[in-house]
């Protein structure tokens, strides 16, 4: 008998492996699931062009969404949550990359990606599968990170792919599922892909986290606790009683003292994660073990913002260099150097629901926001300085 586990991994692959096959077949649209035809429009917030949080608008007659591939589903969105991302995509941070993702062959003219809808975290109902999904069927509870080159969150509705959704966890509502997914996917990334750690090898390594109050940083800590790390928290004051109540087994408050004098009465870590950015990398080759394995993975890199200043071909030209380089100059200390980037995975969303659900992963919310007060919570989050996630609770119109 196949595991539980195993076994999602295994019809998602399957999934993915029949998509661009069938897709060619079939062309985009036809032998799928279509969309109800009651169905044609739905309510969602938009952007028409990138700024400040006025262009943020609610538009009553969007689109409803339509399954491309024969692996996508429709969601019905009941909770979603705001990340600094979706901030900074507003703002046009990453449209170059971003848009090349969209439009790879560069067909459509500049500005015809509009309206974005943004918005990563959803928690909702499945309403349609496409035909060579196996695994859900509509009336399944999932939850879900989207990419940042797809349509969002921020609507009635959502098109995702099947290997990116999972189970939600029976023991949480919508509404705090819909908190996890992005910064919890974003912290494995970050730590599991990144820096190779795992349950077996976790146990007795000592983790440092810079910006360890963010939704990240909270992830972070939970599921290094739950894998047996030894976790180092670096926040303000003010979050010290949060990331303790995490799991946090010692706190380093960032403003009372300089934090390299502060971090000279502690032992030399095996992980240094970044969350801030900034000075912070000095600090790998002074507090980290040499020629341990030991690594540094920072989650501020210059990749999109180099390719929307010079463009696609130069940004990464120059990203391949800056990386390059600081490779090599932390491997002569004998120290790896990594980026962490957003990985979405419906796989890796099963583990961590298993830990949700025994209890060693529980969501970490500040506050709560109606869908029409959607731009309040942008606010909030631009701000900077949160205590947990901003998540926005999607009411549906009765048919």
């Amino acid at each position: 008998m196949i595991p539980a586990v195993c076994s999602k991994s295994l019809i998602r692959t399957v999934d993915l492996c029949k998509r661009p096959l069938i897709a060619s077949i079939t062309g985009k649209c036809r032998g799928i699931h279509s969309s109800s035809k009651k169905n044609t429009i739905m309510p969602a917030w938009v952007i028409d062009k990138y700024g400040k949080n006025d262009v943020l608008r609610f538009k009553e007659h969007m689109l409803f969404p339509v399954i491309h591939y024969p692996n996508e589903v429709i969601i019905k969105v009941h909770a979603a949550s705001v990340n600094p991302l979706d901030v900074n995509m507003r703002n046009g941070y990453g449209a170059a990359s971003l848009n090349m993702s969209r439009d790879p062959l560069h067909l459509n003219m500049t500005g015809r990606e509009f309206p974005i809808i943004l918005g990563r975290d959803v928690s909702g109902t499945v309403m349609e599968c496409g035909l060579t999904v196996q695994y859900f069927k509509p009336g399944d509870q999932v939850w879900a990170a989207v990419p940042p080159w797809k349509q969002g969150t921020f609507a009635e509705f959502v098109v995702a792919s099947a290997n990116e959704i999972s189970m939600k966890p029976k023991s949480l509502s919508h509404t705090e599922a819909a908190s996890l997914p992005y910064v919890a996917l974003t912290a494995w990334a970050a730590l599991v892909n990144s820096c190779g750690l795992k349950k077996e090898t976790c146990p007795g390594k000592r983790v440092l986290i810079i910006g360890a109050s963010g939704g990240v940083g909270t992830a972070a800590i939970q599921l290094l606790k739950a894998w047996g790390a030894h976790v180092t928290a670096v926040c303000s004051r003010g979050a010290s009683s949060l990331v303790t109540d995490l799991g946090a087994d010692d706190v380093i408050d960032y403003n009372a003292a300089n934090l390299q004098e502060q971090l000279k009465s502690r032992e030399l870590f095996n992980v240094i994660l970044d969350n801030v950015g900034g000075t912070t990398e000095e600090l790998a080759s002074q507090y980290l073990k040499p020629w341990s394995g030991a690594t540094f993975v920072t989650l501020i890199t210059p990749f999109l913002y180099n390719n929307d200043r010079l463009g696609i071909a130069d940004g990464m030209m120059r990203t391949g260099i800056t990386l390059s380089s600081k490779v090599i100059k932390h491997l002569c200390k004998g120290i790896h150097y990594r980026w962490g980037f957003f990985t979405p995975s419906g796989p890796t969303l099963d583990e961590i629901g298993e830990l949700v659900d025994a209890g060693k992963i529980r969501p970490v919310i500040e506050k709560v926001y109606p869908f029409s007060d959607l731009p309040q919570a942008f606010q909030k989050v631009e701000e900077g300085h949160a205590r947990g996630k901003s998540v926005i609770e999607v009411l549906h119109r009765k048919k």
